[in-house]
C-alpha cells in the first residue's frame, strides 16, 4: 500500500518537473515518471523503489541537488 510518503514524492516530481515535456512532444514529463514508477510497483517493487523511480532524474534535471536533498531530508523522501 502506497503512503503519504508516495504522495509526497508524487507532489515534488510534478512541481519540480512543472512545465516539463518529453522531448520532441507535448506529453508532460511527469508521465514518463509516472510510468517508471507504476512499473516498478508493478513487478514487486516497494514503496522505497517506487519513489526513486519518481525521482530518478530530478537532480540531473534541477543541477542542484538542494531542493531534492531538502524534500527527503524532511523525513518524507526515499529511504533505504
Amino acid at each position: 500500500m502506497l503512503t503519504e510518503r508516495y504522495k509526497s514524492a508524487m507532489q515534488f516530481a510534478a512541481t519540480i518537473h512543472d512545465g516539463h515535456v518529453r522531448k520532441g512532444t507535448e506529453i508532460a514529463y511527469l508521465s514518463h515518471l509516472m510510468s517508471v514508477s507504476a512499473l516498478v510497483i508493478e513487478n514487486g517493487g516497494n514503496e522505497t523503489e517506487a519513489i526513486a523511480a519518481l525521482l530518478h532524474d530530478a537532480i540531473e534535471d534541477q543541477g542542484d541537488h538542494t531542493r531534492v536533498t531538502s524534500w527527503s531530508s524532511r523525513g518524507k523522501g526515499a529511504r533505504r
